[in-house]
């Protein structure tokens, strides 16, 4: 298993605010980090998954900020607030991205982990907003620094003007509640003109750089 790293740019002086550490695995059948955690899952050890990533990225990109994703299940035991974890030795800055299409029901069981994190100085992020569930109480409830729009979203949005009006309120009401948004998913000058029209903040994807170790410049 590797590590590669995708910069996320700020839009206001082109600066990297943090790379999203990805995971890698050559193993047949598991190339695809999705069903790699889905497999941990069902052994139980995402857990014991989830802190080689970190470890891993924590130890390849020493000198900048990370975004860290986290299975759900990793919300649910003791891994992610271990004292020892790196996450709380790298001295950059950590924010765990949860995904927005896991269930409110299911963040409602781990807010004592969540608070714990957060009181500990970690950032937390929503991702892929604007899949999954849609729900905008992701926001108001878990109360992130950053939220992540989904590439859903993001793709052509340059030719979908209603679109473009529905990313520019969600921008807005993000900015409202105390969160920065990052666009997902970047690969053309075209969306990167739209989402910068529509007011996001930092931007991720192809365009700007493809996963890379070591993080690309």
């Amino acid at each position: 298993m590797s590590v590669v790293f995708q910069p996320i740019v700020d839009l206001l002086n082109g600066s990297v605010l943090a790379y999203e550490a990805l995971a890698r695995c050559k193993a047949k059948g598991l190339e695809n980090p999705l069903v790699l955690f889905e497999a941990a899952a069902e052994q139980k050890l995402c857990g014991r998954l989830g802190r080689a990533v970190r470890e891993i990225a924590t130890a390849e990109c020493g000198r900048h900020a990370l975004f860290l994703n986290v299975h759900p299940h990793e919300l649910s035991d003791r891994w992610l607030v271990q004292p020892d974890d790196p996450i709380f030795t790298h001295e950059p800055g950590v924010y765990l991205e949860i995904t927005e299409s896991v269930p409110l029901s299911h963040h409602a069981l781990v807010q004592g982990t969540i608070r714990e994190l957060r009181g500990k100085g970690v950032g937390l992020v929503v991702d892929d907003l604007g899949a999954g569930y849609s729900n905008l109480r992701y926001i108001a409830d878990l109360a992130p620094e950053i939220v992540k729009l989904d590439r859903g979203l993001v793709e052509k949005l340059h030719h979908d003007p209603r679109r473009l009006k529905l990313v520019t309120s969600i921008v807005r009401l993000c900015a409202d509640l105390g969160a920065r948004v990052v666009a997902e998913g970047v690969e053309t000058t075209e969306e990167l003109t739209a989402v910068m029209d529509a007011g996001v903040h930092y931007v991720q994807g192809y365009l700007i750089a493809r996963p890379a170790l070591p993080p690309p410049r």
